[in-house]
């Protein structure tokens, strides 16, 4: 049967840390923005600071949504961000909700990262020197943005950080609470504002050695690494974010087998066994279009 993901509105895919469009002939979001396309979506990338505040790569989103209007005709856009690309989308939605049919949180921290916090923490003195850290981290993110062409993109790691950590993202989420749940590992308001709130994650399941062949993807082995630093939510993350702290909206599913890369795409063209991550994208597209969006 013909798929069809001809949204009404075009869909931005919205990068999180570290993340980019395109450098060289890689494309973060190639196999993603090939699949929605493939079907009749209308795709955009935005060019966002590869480190930087929610509120700082909001404002460069919103400046991107009214390109894509003005581009295309279109009233409104459908965002899906991924990790912190999640709370840039609920920043643009909550500051111009006008422009913003959908709002879909792709392993999104929207309560914050365990992982952020312990990194917040070893930045304190007789550790890694907090200027050292933002030094070696904005240098690597400007060397992102050298090859990917953005040098007019500023960065800062350590707003980055703590855009990240549980208590960065509660101020956020103190002035944009849309579509966040009232109780923890509760789901959302679906519509607010009239822009509609989505949400999907996954968890890292099993051990290593239940992976095969994909234990030999070593962005895997660092999430399974990283993993262990969750207290709260211990054994319910995909390695970045924890699985309820993702929770907005309409919760299609916190617990794909999936680690937080996977969710972006098929990580070095294996997929974890019961789920395609494309998949998951192109069943969203067909959503947001059955919804009218």
């Amino acid at each position: 049967m013909q798929r069809n993901a001809t949204t009404q509105h075009p869909i931005l895919l919205v990068h999180g840390l570290f993340g980019f469009d395109r450098i060289g002939k890689f494309e973060l979001f190639h196999d993603v923005k090939q699949a929605l396309r493939s079907h009749g979506a209308r795709v955009f990338v935005p060019h966002l600071s590869a480190t930087h505040s929610n509120e700082v790569r909001g404002d460069q989103l919103l400046t991107q949504i009214e390109r894509v209007l003005e581009g295309t005709g279109a009233s409104k856009v459908n965002l899906i961000g991924h990790s912190q690309g999640a709370l840039a989308a609920r920043y643009a939605a909550a500051v111009e909700p006008d422009l913003v049919a959908s709002v879909t949180s792709v392993s999104g921290p929207n309560h914050g990262s365990e992982l952020a916090d312990f990194l917040r923490r070893a930045l304190t003195p007789g550790r890694l020197p907090e200027h050292v850290a933002r030094k070696v981290a904005t240098l690597f993110a400007d060397f992102l943005s050298l090859l990917s062409g953005n040098l007019n993109l500023p960065q800062n790691a350590i707003a980055a950080l703590n855009a990240l950590t549980t208590e960065g993202v509660g101020v956020f989420n103190d002035k944009y609470p849309q579509g966040l749940p009232t109780t923890w590992g509760g789901k959302g308001r679906e519509v607010v504002n009239g822009v509609r709130y989505y949400s999907w994650s996954g968890t890292l399941q099993g051990t290593v050695l239940d992976e095969g062949l994909n234990a030999l993807d070593p962005t895997h082995v660092f999430c399974r690494a990283f993993s262990e630093y969750f207290i709260t939510e211990a054994e319910q993350n995909d390695g970045l974010v924890g699985r309820f702290s993702s929770h907005l909206g309409k919760v299609i599913r916190s617990d794909y087998p999936m680690d937080h890369l996977d969710s972006l795409s098929q990580t070095t063209g294996r997929g974890r066994k019961g789920v395609n991550p494309i998949e998951l994208y192109v069943l969203h597209a067909e959503r947001l279009r059955n919804a009218g969006l």
